[in-house]
């Protein structure tokens, strides 16, 4: 990281002393504590996917930014502000730079996530599923900017493939595109976030972390920039069943129409009501797939690491 970079960037010693000494660290995202559920639960799934990153043996990193200042990693305290304080702003890569300047909250995305992971040194991030291309897209033109970032910003994104209120076939599609390999975790079908398979496939499958540490070695060394979908599917028994979950989708997706919710507010919109409608049960599987993705995360950073 250069002298410009650092003077924005708050790293904790814990991890600033693992990267220095190329260890395990797994970056994780605050998108999912400000906006995606509700106090404590949020901080207690923000804790518990730390735990379970150490257990593993790698080293949590969740990236946030408070009043101002980039933390690459938050205290006890800050992750209890995080989780409970109003109004933070989603922070994408175009939001980046204003709220850093303007001294304010923000809850990076996958997008944002990835750049400060680059900047800080850190090659793997756990996250729940990537954003992509939305439903409707060739009328609204809405797409995700974790697809353009996968295209630049040289880090693994451990996944359960792309939400199923997105276009996945388009999805998948804007990935190839861009160059940005799509790589099955124990799978040849990419998965769908509620369930193990969207009847898509992946560009390769990968069954263990070292082959995964492998491959991205391979790829970056060779200086192939740019980052990497690493799709994992949910646990099976976690997995909703494809047909209810897809009709509510679809009867989500026509209410927000109704209700005239439009660009980043979409998403938490029909979690929100997913939520409702299944009563809990799509929140349930969302904590399973990202505790999942955090596992898994820490074990490849892990044989990477090596």
């Amino acid at each position: 990281m250069n002298k410009k970079m650092m003077q924005y960037i708050d790293i904790l010693p814990e991890i600033q002393t693992a990267l220095d000494n190329g260890e395990a660290v797994v970056a994780l995202e605050s998108t999912i504590i400000s906006h995606g559920m509700e106090y404590p639960l949020n901080v207690q799934c923000a804790r518990r996917c730390e735990e379970i990153i150490r257990e593993e043996g790698a080293v949590p990193a969740t990236i946030a930014i408070i009043k101002g200042r980039i933390k690459v990693g938050l205290t006890y305290d800050e992750l209890e502000y995080f989780g409970t304080e109003k109004g933070i702003r989603k922070v994408s890569r175009r939001d980046l730079a204003m709220v850093v300047a303007n001294g304010k909250d923000g809850a990076t995305t996958v997008a944002a996530t990835m750049i400060i992971s680059e900047m800080a040194g850190i090659s793997i991030f756990a996250t729940g599923g990537i954003g992509g291309v939305h439903r409707k897209a060739q009328e609204t033109f809405d797409i995700s900017a974790d697809l353009d970032e996968l295209s630049k910003t040289s880090v693994a994104v451990v996944c359960a493939g792309a939400k199923s209120i997105l276009d996945i076939a388009l999805t998948l599609e804007v990935l190839e595109t861009k160059g940005v390999p799509v790589i099955g975790y124990g799978t040849d079908d990419f998965p769908a976030f509620y369930t193990r398979a969207s009847g898509f496939g992946v560009d390769e499958r990968m069954n263990d972390p070292e082959t995964v540490a492998a491959f991205l070695s391979a790829k970056w060394n060779l200086g192939i920039n740019g980052g990497v979908v690493i799709a994992n599917p949910i646990p099976v028994a976690a997995e909703m069943d494809e047909a209810y979950i897809t009709a509510e989708i679809e009867k989500a997706l026509a209410q927000s129409e109704i209700d005239g919710i439009k660009g980043k507010e979409v998403t938490p919109y029909l979690l929100k009501h997913l939520f409702g409608a299944t009563e809990g049960k799509s929140l349930a599987s969302n904590l399973e797939l990202v505790y999942n993705n955090s596992r898994i995360g820490a074990k490849i950073a892990k044989a990477y690491a090596k």
